[in-house]
């Protein structure tokens, strides 16, 4: 945490998007719009879930009523301050902060990580075990399955932020991001790193790649039980199910998965803010359309909840 003259690093500064005023603005409100709608479509997952005595008991409508909270905790950790420095051009972030939005966003992206495979599991019981499926994945074992992707999740990256806040930093305290990212802050820390970035790096590529195995065999079974069924309706009906799990999957494995290989040179940077936006703003965005979607039992308690909202206010407006 020392500079080179024996000062101690107190804050970073984080340079953010590197636009234009006008581009800025333009951000500035499509990052509002974009945050309000999040939270509106996350909550309103949230309510049909607790409201709905039968959605309520079903161990996938369990996970994904916490995967919507977990998708509006994610975008709070960053959009908030996104605004913040695109309305006040205050760019500056304590050393503890920085280190504290590190920690909290990489452990609910991890989080993020052990519910995606929870809900492959909860898939494969469901298709591949259709008779024990009840007794394995009962609604407290559903909640037990929650609570573990919880902790695990905030677990995984306790070593990594600890490693990395104990180097030295003294050098620039400057930062070329909108948030505080794992590489861009050993990029600014100064050597000796002794084993850190290894052991960082070991530890994030076997939290992603053992999630992404796991998802991969679990809906690969899933889908060659599909195929094989002799009974055509249920096997298009587990294909409705999964293809909006498999989608939201894609997109987030896809995008986290392509940090892996870009080479750290000339357009790095840009591309890595243009991933790490999309995958900390826009993705919370479309989980729960791309959820909802194709999901008649959503559509239909959201039809009821509309119903009972337009039938307590229309008396009120004529009385």
């Amino acid at each position: 945490m020392e500079l080179a003259n024996g000062t101690a690093v107190q804050e970073f500064i984080l340079l953010g998007f590197g636009i234009d005023q006008q581009k800025r603005f333009l951000l500035l409100v499509f990052l509002i719009i974009l945050y309000v709608l999040t939270l509106v479509e996350n909550s309103t997952i949230i309510i049909l879930v607790c409201r709905d005595n039968h959605l309520g008991q079903v161990p996938m409508y369990i996970l994904l009523r916490n995967f919507s909270w977990l998708e509006m905790c994610y975008v709070t950790t960053t959009i908030p301050r996104m605004l913040f420095d695109l309305l006040t051009h205050n760019q500056i972030i304590s050393f503890h902060v920085c280190f504290l939005q590190f920690y909290v966003l990489f452990s609910l992206g991890l989080t993020e990580f052990f519910f995606l495979s929870a809900m492959a599991l909860d898939r494969y019981l469901a298709i591949c075990h259709p008779l024990h499926y009840p007794i394995i994945m009962s609604p407290h074992s559903c909640y037990i399955l929650v609570t573990t992707c919880w902790i695990l999740g905030f677990l995984g990256f306790i070593t990594p932020v600890v490693l990395i806040s104990k180097l030295s930093f003294c050098g620039t305290n400057i930062i070329d991001h909108f948030l505080c990212d794992l590489v861009l802050l050993l990029s600014v820390a100064c050597p000796p790193f002794g084993n850190t970035p290894l052991i960082c790096q070991i530890i994030v590529h076997i939290l992603f790649l053992s999630n992404v195995l796991f998802v991969m065999l679990s809906y690969g079974i899933v889908i060659y039980t599909l195929l094989k069924s002799s009974n055509k309706g249920n096997s298009r009906k587990g294909f409705n199910t999964i293809s909006m799990h498999l989608l939201v999957v894609t997109i987030f494995y896809s995008t986290v998965g392509v940090m892996y290989v870009i080479p750290v040179g000339e357009n790095y940077l840009k591309i890595n803010k243009t991933i790490t936006l999309f995958y900390t703003a826009i993705i919370p965005f479309l989980n729960p359309l791309i959820y909802c979607l194709r999901n008649d039992q959503v559509k239909e308690a959201l039809h009821k909840l509309l119903a009972e909202i337009s039938g307590s206010i229309i008396p009120t407006i004529i009385v």
